[in-house]
């Protein structure tokens, strides 16, 4: 069974409210009259009212069990206000300045999600990333012990060989152009925390580059990645996450495991990675787009990782049914562990911070 379909079951048993600032976006209408047909919780619409009616008619999509808010018109747009005002970086502006900023559904969305009135929020289906990006940054704050908000995107693939779905996570595919080491060790291990939190399987992690356990290599992007390696297992220890981490590694070593017996690379990751961490952007974000217009495989995000709540900023070429599947990760990751797999008895990540 694929993931999306087992965490559609389980989110059955536990629905969220999940926040779309672009409301009126014919796909975001299709995505949310599917997450509220499947019970699997009340997406929250912003936007213009009568706009969100009215393309909703002509799609033919009931909003029924769609809960539809213009943020000025919101009771909690004074509470909204003074806790916008309330937050350090927003403490010297001006009433009307702070007006302006929630009257931008990706602030007042963000604002809903800190304060514990959405679940989850998906957001960037007609905006750029930045400014998807900039209110979750200045607003809700990141988990301890993790210094670097990155992004991550889940491949829902079939194994060609036993014809059994097999997920892959690949990091950091939208949010830090050139990571340092110790930034790719918290991409490595908030990665690997989402993937064993949705799968509840042990990650396989495998920083990659263009070589696999180079000795004579003075490349620093090698060096980064061999030290990252190092950072990253230091962390999951420190953390006690469940995983298994190695690179430097190259993708077909990381993900064959014939390709890497022939390359003689031993070790528990090698042949079977399912979480791979690029050494920048680049690359990352190269790869995730090649594959996902190669194979049209079940692609979900980007998601981030880092952050006290779940948050994903999807690109703005995103189909309804991509954009459905992000808002069943987002929201199953808002489910705590125990809940969501409650005959596991593996320790859980502590997810109850307080926001504002």
């Amino acid at each position: 069974m694929p993931l999306i379909s087992k965490l559609t079951v389980r989110l059955k048993r536990h629905p969220k409210r999940v926040v779309f600032p672009e409301g009126s976006d014919p796909r975001i209408l299709q995505a949310a009259r599917q997450f509220a047909s499947n019970n699997l919780g009340i997406p929250i619409l912003l936007g213009d009212r009568a706009q969100i009616k009215d393309n909703a008619e002509k799609l033919n999509v009931s909003l029924e069990r769609i809960r539809i808010i213009e943020p000025r018109r919101s009771d909690e747009w004074d509470n909204f206000t003074q806790k916008f005002q309330g937050l350090r970086r927003f403490k010297n502006l001006k009433d009307k300045e702070i007006e302006q900023y929630l009257e931008d559904t990706n602030y007042f969305a963000t604002m809903m999600l800190a304060t514990s009135q959405a679940d989850a929020i998906v957001s960037g289906a007609t905006s750029s990333a930045s400014s998807a990006l900039r209110p979750l940054l200045q607003i809700v704050p990141r988990l301890p012990d993790v210094s670097t908000v990155s992004s991550l995107n889940i491949f829902d693939l079939e194994d060609l060989e036993t014809g059994k779905d097999r997920e892959i996570f690949l990091a950091d595919c939208a949010v830090v152009p050139n990571p340092t080491s110790q930034q790719l060790a918290d991409i490595a291990v908030t990665t690997a925390a989402l993937s064993y939190h949705l799968t509840n399987a042990k990650p396989y992690v495998a920083l990659l580059s263009y070589s696999s356990k180079s000795i004579t290599s003075k490349n620093p992007t090698v060096a980064k990645m061999k030290a990252a390696t190092e950072m990253a297992r230091k962390k999951a220890i420190e953390l006690g996450i469940p995983m298994e981490i190695d690179g430097e590694l190259q993708v077909d070593a990381a993900l064959d495991p014939i390709t890497a017996k022939t390359k003689k690379i031993e070790g528990p990751v090698a042949g079977h990675a399912n979480v791979l961490i690029f050494p920048d952007l680049h690359s990352a974000n190269i790869a995730s787009k090649l594959l996902d217009t190669l194979t049209r495989a079940r692609n979900y995000g980007p998601i981030l990782t880092g952050l006290t709540k779940p948050a994903a900023e999807i690109s703005r070429g995103a189909t309804a049914t991509d954009i459905f599947g992000t808002a069943v990760m987002v929201a199953s990751q808002a489910i705590d562990h125990k809940l969501l797999y409650p005959t596991d008895n593996s320790d859980d990540l502590n997810e109850d911070v307080t926001i504002l």
